[in-house]
C-alpha cells in the first residue's frame, strides 16, 4: 500500500477570489479566516476575496493569504484523512510545519505575516527579480549563473522539475541570464511577477531579523514527518525544522529532490492543498505513475469530501 503526501503551494499561486467559496460554504473555513483576521488585525478576507491583484501580490499579503487558504481546506478534511508525510514549496513549507503539529495556528500566522513584511521590505531596499527557465537542465542553468556571479547576485532559486529551474537575483543579471539560456537551448524564459529576488542574498535584510525571531519561537517535534526545502530530506525534530525554515530565505528550494525523497518513501498519492495547481503539474512531470489530486476551491473540496464520504 502506497503512502499519502500532502503538499502545499507557495507564493505566486495566489489569485483574487481565493477562499471566497470556502468561506461561504464551509463553517470550519469561516472560522479559520475569522480567527486569522482577529489574530493579525488585517482585512485578509477583503484582500483575498476582492483584491485588487496588486495588493494581494505584495509578499506581506500573498504569503498569509496562501497559508490561511491552504489551512482552511486542510481543516475541512483533517478528521477524515491524514497524510503520512508533508512538504511545502517555499512559503508552503510554513503550512506543512503547521499541519505537522510543530507550531500552533496563531504562531504560524504571526511568523508568515512577519516573513512577508520583511521580504516585501527587502525587495524594496535591494530590488531584484526571478525568472523560470524551461527546457534546460539544472546543471546548465547553474553554469550560466556562475558565469554572471562576478557581476553581482544571481543564483538558482527553485529546482522545480527536471526541465524547469527558477533563477533569482539582480534585475539586469536575471535578464541577461534569460537571454543566455535561450541561446543555449532553453525553450522559454519567463520573468515572474514577484516583489523581490527570493532565495538569494538580496533577502539578507529579511533573513537577519527573521532569524532572531525564529530562534525565540517555540517549535515542537512534528507528529507528521516533513521533507524540508533546503535539503530535500526528511526531518522529524524541532531543531531541524527551525534550522530549515531559517535557511530557506537565502537558499534554493530543492523541490525535485523533495519529490524523489517522497517517492523513495513509497508515496504514490500526492494531494496538493491550496491555491492553484502548480505543484500538481510538477509532480506529474517528475514522479512516474503518481496519483495526483488538487484541492483548490469549494468545488474540488466538496468533490473530495464526497469521494471520502465525509
Amino acid at each position: 500500500m502506497g503512502k499519502i503526501a500532502f503538499i502545499f503551494p507557495g507564493q505566486g499561486s495566489q489569485y483574487v477570489g481565493m477562499g471566497k467559496g470556502l468561506y461561504d460554504k464551509f463553517e470550519i473555513s469561516r472560522s479559520i479566516y475569522d480567527d486569522a483576521e482577529r489574530v493579525l488585525g488585517i482585512p485578509l478576507k477583503r484582500i483575498s476575496f476582492e483584491g485588487p491583484e496588486e495588493e494581494l501580490r505584495e509578499s506581506k499579503n500573498a504569503q498569509i493569504a496562501i497559508l490561511v487558504h491552504s489551512y482552511a481546506i486542510y481543516s475541512s478534511i483533517k478528521d477524515s484523512i491524514q497524510p503520512d508525510i508533508v512538504a511545502g514549496h517555499s512559503l508552503g513549507e510554513y503550512t506543512a510545519v503547521l499541519v505537522s503539529g510543530s507550531i500552533d495556528f496563531s504562531d504560524a500566522l504571526h511568523l508568515t505575516r512577519l516573513r512577508g513584511e520583511l521580504m516585501s521590505r527587502a525587495g524594496e531596499q535591494s530590488p531584484g527579480t526571478m525568472a523560470a527557465i524551461i527546457g534546460l537542465a539544472a546543471e546548465d542553468i547553474k553554469k550560466i549563473c556562475a558565469e554572471l556571479e562576478p557581476d553581482g547576485v544571481i543564483n538558482p532559486a527553485n529546482y522545480n522539475s527536471l526541465t524547469q529551474t527558477v533563477i533569482t537575483g539582480e534585475i539586469p543579471l536575471v535578464h541577461k541570464a534569460m537571454e543566455i539560456a535561450k541561446t543555449r537551448g532553453a525553450k522559454r524564459a519567463i520573468e515572474l511577477k514577484v516583489s523581490g529576488a527570493f532565495h538569494s542574498k538580496l533577502m539578507t535584510d529579511a533573513f537577519i531579523p527573521f532569524k532572531k525571531v525564529l530562534l525565540k519561537q517555540e517549535f515542537r517535534n512534528p507528529k507528521i514527518p516533513i521533507v524540508m526545502n533546503v535539503t530535500g530530506d526528511v526531518v522529524d525534530n524541532e531543531k531541524e525544522i527551525r534550522q530549515g525554515i531559517t535557511e530557506q530565505i537565502l537558499n534554493p528550494v530543492q523541490w525535485v529532490k523533495t519529490l524523489f525523497t517522497l517517492q523513495g518513501l513509497a508515496v504514490d498519492t500526492f494531494i496538493e492543498i491550496g491555491p492553484g495547481k502548480v505543484l500538481s503539474g510538477l509532480v506529474k512531470k517528475t514522479v512516474r505513475d503518481a496519483g495526483v489530486k488538487n484541492l483548490d476551491n469549494a468545488e474540488s473540496l466538496q468533490d473530495f469530501k464526497e469521494e471520502l464520504k465525509i
